[in-house]
């Protein structure tokens, strides 16, 4: 995530319309669903430390390729390696996040994934205040380099093979599932309800920033504000996350948080956009708003769709998680490039009804969740 305060910036040094950034960020949705699909199986087979030391290592090579594309191609590659490397990583932790809360017997994943937030919101953070002092270039660089430092660092100290539930056990030996069927009805609509949401989040992260600047004319490092509402929402509301989950239960929070994030981010848009020309910083102010509710929506259900993904008897964790991971990671990348198409049509504010309605669908498919 540490690209989206700069998205503006690498979008004009690449020359591309809308339509020519949707077109591009293709490059990532092929890229995700190839990278969770093989990380699946290779998990299956290895556990999930040892498939996590090469994806992490794959996704600091693509932020290093994102920094230097100034050619729509080089992007667009750069960007299949960042998606193939962070939809194999995400899989990893989450393999690890289910078999944590196995071994003691409470909900974590939620926290997992607010930590994620928080590096999306710090990154974000810093792209923001240095976007005016700092190149795109430096910025990614830097954070590609100490990011791998990081990972080569913490990986040692994940699950090992032997500990991490990768294969199911002993009853369960297979990497490979029906793509149709009884079996894994269940799994396409856990991964529809996926899709939804993180339509919803890859809109707001490569959206948010270009909507600011855009339509409400809001100045460069200023414009990162609304991923930043955004991330700090879903930090907030994910480490609270696990308690909201035991309280309410997980199908009833991801209807409510659908329905509320929806429902406050769209309304935010209609508001904020015509008031940007009179009260900008009015404006501002309910735009942030309003990304901090599609926030407090998105956030508990990513954990929500992929626990009882996993939770499925007779399927390996890391293989069913993965089928699932394909089919909702495909809407992160794949949604915003819809977005930029139909943007070339209309603008941004009216292509985002496309992301907003994904969150409402995401809410209502709580009811698969068991």
């Amino acid at each position: 995530m540490c690209w989206v305060a700069r998205i503006p910036e690498i979008k004009d040094a690449n020359n591309l319309s809308n339509s020519g950034f949707g077109l591009v960020l293709l490059g990532s949705s092929l890229g995700s669903i190839t990278g969770a699909q093989l990380a699946g199986r290779y998990i299956h087979r290895f556990g999930s430390r040892d498939v996590m030391r090469f994806t992490t290592m794959i996704l600091s090579v693509g932020i290093c390729g994102v920094a230097f594309s100034f050619n729509p191609i080089v992007l667009a590659i750069s960007l299949f390696i960042v998606g193939f490397g962070y939809s194999g990583t995400d899989l990893c932790v989450s393999v690890q996040a289910v078999a944590l809360e196995n071994i003691m017997s409470k909900r974590s994943m939620s926290s997992f994934h607010g930590m994620w937030s928080l590096g999306a919101f710090l990154t974000t953070i810093l792209g923001g205040s240095i976007a005016n002092f700092v190149s795109p270039q430096v910025n990614l660089i830097s954070v590609a380099l100490l990011s791998a430092v990081f990972f080569l660092g913490v990986i040692h100290y994940l699950l090992p093979s032997e500990l991490d539930n990768h294969d199911g056990g002993a009853d369960v030996t297979k990497a490979k599932i029906p793509l149709f069927g009884s079996k894994v009805r269940s799994l396409w609509f856990l991964g529809f309800g996926l899709l939804g949401s993180l339509i919803a989040e890859g809109a707001a992260s490569d959206w948010g920033a270009l909507l600011l600047r855009d339509e409400m004319g809001v100045r460069k490092g200023i414009n990162a504000s609304a991923y930043a509402s955004f991330a700090l929402a879903m930090i907030v509301t994910r480490f609270l996350g696990d308690r909201a989950m035991n309280h309410f239960g997980a199908r009833k929070l991801v209807l409510i948080a659908g329905l509320i994030g929806g429902i406050g981010w769209a309304s935010s848009i209609a508001i904020a956009v015509p008031l940007s020309d009179t009260h900008p910083l009015f404006a501002l102010v309910i735009i942030n708003l309003g990304f901090a509710l599609a926030g407090f929506g998105i956030a508990p259900m990513f954990p929500a769709f992929i626990l009882a993904a996993s939770s499925i008897p007779g399927i390996a964790p890391s293989v069913s998680s993965a089928r699932a991971f394909v089919i909702g990671l495909s809407g992160f990348f794949i949604g915003p490039s819809i977005i930029g198409f139909l943007a070339e049509g209309s603008s941004i504010s009216i292509a985002m009804i496309f992301p907003i309605l994904a969150l409402l669908v995401a809410g209502f498919l709580s009811r698969v969740i068991k």
